[in-house]
C-alpha cells in the first residue's frame, strides 16, 4: 500500500506533539509494510543532511519519502506567528512578488495547489492529511487521484483557543472534515469535540490512540542531576499557551510550597504565556523555586523526564498528550488533566480536573511526602508504559485505510 501524506512538522524539526506523532506514525506504517510519501514544507537550510541521516540509517523507515515544499509554513502558526515569520523571510519572484503567501490563509492556499502537481507525481492508494493546514491540500490531492482522503484529526481549533475559535481557521477545519472520506481522531475525547463543534457523524470517526517508540534509546539511558539531591523536582513540559494549563501549574505551584517547601518547579517550553508566567511566579513570591528553560527537545527533554520526582498536564483541553507516555516510559510518574485523550488509555496515573488547583496541589504533596505510595505509583506506571507501542496504532490506521478502500466501515 502507498501513503500520500500531507503534514506540517517532522523531526529533528518540530515545536510540538505534532512533528512526534507524524513521526512514529510513518515509522510505525513502515515497518508493517506500508509506503509513505511524506509532503511538508521546506525544512531550514542546511538541514537536508539531518534528513538523509535519519530517514537512511532506520530500516523501519526504509519506505518513507520525505517531500519538502518550498514554504515557511510551520504546525501551530497563528496569523500573528506566519506575518513575523514571513517579515523574515521576504523572498521575492522574479517579478518582484513575495514567493510566499503575504498571510498565512494564502500561504495554506498556495500549499494546497502545490499538491496537485505532487499527487500527480507520486503513485499512491490513500491521501492523509493532518490537522487544518494540510486539509485542502488532500481534498486537491484527491481531485487530481480520485484516491479516499482521510483527514487526522489531532486537536480542533476549538481545543487550541479554549473555545474561542479563529471563524477562518475553523471554517477550514469544517470543510475538510467534512470533505473526508473518513476521519481519525486521537482519543475519544477529541471525537466528542469534532461531533460537538462540527456536527460530524460518529460512524465517521475512528479513534486510533498514539503509542511510543520504543526503540528510542534515550528512554534506556540512566542520567542524574545535582538539582535532584536537594529537593523535589515537579516538571511541566509544553507549549506556553493557554491550551496547556502553565497557569494552573504556577497557582499549583504555590499551594504545594507551603508544605513541601523544597521543591523545585522546572517550566520547560516557550510560548505566549511565558512572560506571563514569569511574572505571575514573582508576584507569588515563588521565583527562587521556579525554573524556567525555554524550549527543550531530543535527549535534553527525557533528561527533563528523568531527573523530575513528577511530571504535571494540567491542560485545559488536550486532545491526546503523547507527552505523558513518554513521561511513564522515562520511569516519571504523571499529573494529568481528566481533560485529556491520555487519561483514556493510562490508569496509573494521578488525575484532577485542570482548573482544580487544590486537588492538584493536594495530589502532588502526598506523592512527594508518601513515598511508599509514590514508588509504587512509579512502578506501577512504568510498567503500563509497557503496552503503548508504535505497532498498534499503525496496524490500526491501515485497518481504516483498507474499509475506506472497500467502502466497508465496520469497527476498527
Amino acid at each position: 500500500m502507498k501513503v500520500l501524506m500531507f503534514g506540517w512538522e517532522f523531526p529533528p524539526f518540530k515545536s510540538g506533539g505534532l512533528g512526534t506523532a507524524c513521526y512514529d506514525l510513518t515509522k510505525g506504517l513502515s515497518r508493517n509494510g506500508v509506503e509513505v510519501t511524506f509532503v511538508m514544507p521546506k525544512a531550514p537550510s542546511g538541514a537536508n543532511t539531518d534528513f538523509v541521516k535519519i530517514i537512511g540509517t532506520n530500516n523501519y523507515m526504509k519506505n518513507v519519502k520525505i517531500r519538502k515544499v518550498d514554504s515557511i509554513l510551520t504546525a501551530y502558526n497563528t496569523s500573528e506567528s506566519y506575518s513575523e515569520m514571513s517579515n523574515r523571510y521576504k523572498i521575492l519572484g522574479t517579478k518582484g512578488d513575495n514567493v510566499y503567501g503575504k498571510d498565512l490563509y494564502q500561504e495554506v492556499e498556495r500549499f494546497s495547489k502545490i499538491a496537485e502537481i505532487i499527487a500527480r507525481e507520486e503513485p499512491h492508494d490513500v491521501i492523509h492529511a493532518h490537522d487544518w493546514m494540510a486539509y485542502q491540500a488532500g481534498i486537491n490531492a484527491r481531485k487530481i487521484s480520485g484516491k479516499p482522503l482521510v483527514c487526522h484529526i489531532h486537536a480542533t481549533e476549538f481545543d487550541r483557543t479554549g473555545g474561542n475559535p479563529n471563524n477562518q481557521i475553523s471554517k477550514t477545519e469544517y470543510e475538510g472534515l467534512k470533505a473526508a472520506d473518513v476521519i481519525i481522531a486521537n482519543s475519544e475525547y477529541t471525537k466528542q469535540n469534532v461531533m460537538k463543534n462540527y456536527m460530524i457523524s460518529p460512524d465517521k470517526i475512528k479513534v486510533v490512540h498514539w503509542g511510543i517508540d520504543t526503540d528510542n534509546p534515550h528512554y534506556y539511558e540512566s542520567y542524574e542531576s545535582k538539582m535532584s539531591e536537594n529537593g523535589n523536582i515537579v516538571l511541566f513540559l509544553g507549549r506556553m499557551t493557554m491550551q496547556k494549563g502553565p497557569d494552573y501549574f504556577v497557582e499549583t505551584a504555590r499551594k504545594v510550597l507551603d508544605f513541601v517547601p523544597n521543591t523545585k518547579f522546572v517550566m520547560a517550553g516557550t510560548g505566549d504565556m511565558l512572560a506571563r508566567m514569569i511574572e505571575r511566579s514573582a508576584e507569588l513570591g515563588i521565583s527562587h523555586n521556579m525554573l524556567f528553560t525555554g524550549f527543550l527537545e531530543g535527549k535534553d527533554v527525557h533528561k527533563a523526564f528523568k531527573m523530575a520526582d513528577l511530571y504535571v498536564m494540567p491542560s485545559v483541553s488536550e486532545p491526546f498528550g503523547l507527552v505523558a507516555l513518554e513521561s511513564i516510559k522515562n520511569g516519571t510518574p504523571i499529573l494529568i488533566s481528566k481533560q485529556s485523550g491520555v487519561s483514556e488509555v493510562v490508569t496509573n496515573a494521578l488525575k484532577s480536573d485542570f482548573w482544580d488547583v487544590n486537588d492538584m496541589a493536594n495530589k502532588i504533596v502526598g506523592s512527594l511526602k508518601y513515598k511508599t505510595m509514590y514508588n509504587e505509583l512509579r512502578e506501577n506506571s512504568n510498567r503500563e508504559s509497557m503496552k503503548f507501542n508504535l505497532d498498534d496504532p499503525a496496524r490500526k490506521t491501515i485497518d481504516i485505510y483498507n474499509q475506506v478502500l472497500t467502502g466497508n466501515f465496520g469497527c476498527v
